[in-house]
């Protein structure tokens, strides 16, 4: 497995800008630019849900709800992928986490780092 750490989180108003960074260690990491990477949420109450992700050729997804707001990158270089939050919402007050995708799956997450928008 691979270690993700997420960072960047912490609290901002309506409007602001946030950028989270998931970087990646670990035995295997010099295969990260291979690594297609997920960001997930989890507001309270609320189920975990997708964000964006990012695939090893730069070919991107997006959630609706975050679509022309977020942007998410990566540099191999520093094993790192990013997600730029722009006119963010209260409703996008939540935990995020990053994760490494295998298969169908999503094998290796971080611990999160929390985002708290306020109006």
């Amino acid at each position: 497995q691979v270690q993700l750490q997420e960072s960047g989180g912490g609290s901002v108003q309506a409007g602001g800008s946030v950028r989270l960074s998931c970087a990646a260690s670990g035995p295997f990491e010099s295969r990260f630019p291979w690594y297609v990477i997920g960001w997930f949420r989890q507001a309270p109450g609320k189920e975990r849900e997708f964000v964006a992700l990012i695939g090893g050729s730069i070919t991107t997804s997006y959630a609706d709800s975050v679509k022309g707001r977020f942007t998410i990158s990566r540099d191999n270089a520093k094993n790192t992928v990013y997600l730029q939050m722009n006119s963010l919402k209260p409703e996008d007050t939540a935990i995020y986490y990053c994760a490494r995708q295998a298969g169908r799956e999503y094998d290796s997450w971080g611990q999160g780092t929390q985002v708290t928008v306020s109006s």
